[in-house]
C-alpha cells in the first residue's frame, strides 16, 4: 500500500518507520525542513529505541521517504494518515488548529484528485471532532 503521513512529529515518525518495515511505501510529509531533511537521510527527529534503524533499513529500501509538498505525497498515495499535534488548551481543551490546517489542505488537494483516497485521523481528538 502507498501511504502518505502528514506530521513527523512522535506519532506520525515512528507510524511511517513501522509501515515502511510491514513491506508499505510511505512518504511522510511536514512543513519542517529539519525533519524532513533527518528522515531523507536515514536518521531520526525523535528519540526512541529501534527508530533510527527502522528509518535507515526504510530509507535504504526504497520504501520510506519524506517531503514538504503535500501534493506530491497525496497523489503518490491512496491512504493519508493526519498525526499533527493537538495541544492543550488553558481550559483542558485541545486545540485543533493543526489538524484543521492539515484537513484543509488534504482536502483541496483531493478536490483535483480523480482517484479515491482514504484519510485516517490518527492524532488526538474527542469523538465528535
Amino acid at each position: 500500500m502507498d501511504i502518505s503521513v502528514f506530521g513527523l512529529g512522535y506519532v506520525g515518525v515512528v507510524a511511517a518507520a513501522c509501515l515502511a518495515d510491514e513491506g508499505h511505501t510511505v512518504i511522510g510529509v511536514d512543513p519542517n525542513r529539519e525533519k524532513v531533511r533527518l528522515v531523507e537521510e536515514g536518521s531520526t527527529p525523535i528519540i526512541e529505541p529501534g527508530l533510527a534503524e527502522m528509518i535507515a533499513t526504510g530509507v535504504a529500501a526504497g520504501r520510506l521517504s519524506a517531503t514538504t509538498d503535500a501534493s506530491s505525497a497525496i497523489h503518490a498515495t491512496s491512504v493519508s494518515l493526519v498525526c499533527v499535534g493537538t495541544p492543550s488548551e488553558p481550559s483542558g481543551a485541545l486545540d485543533l488548529r493543526y489538524v484543521r490546517a492539515v484537513c484543509e489542505e488534504i482536502g483541496a488537494i483531493l478536490a483535483k484528485k480523480d482517484s479515491y483516497h482514504l484519510v485516517v485521523l490518527r492524532s488526538t481528538i474527542v469523538p465528535g471532532t
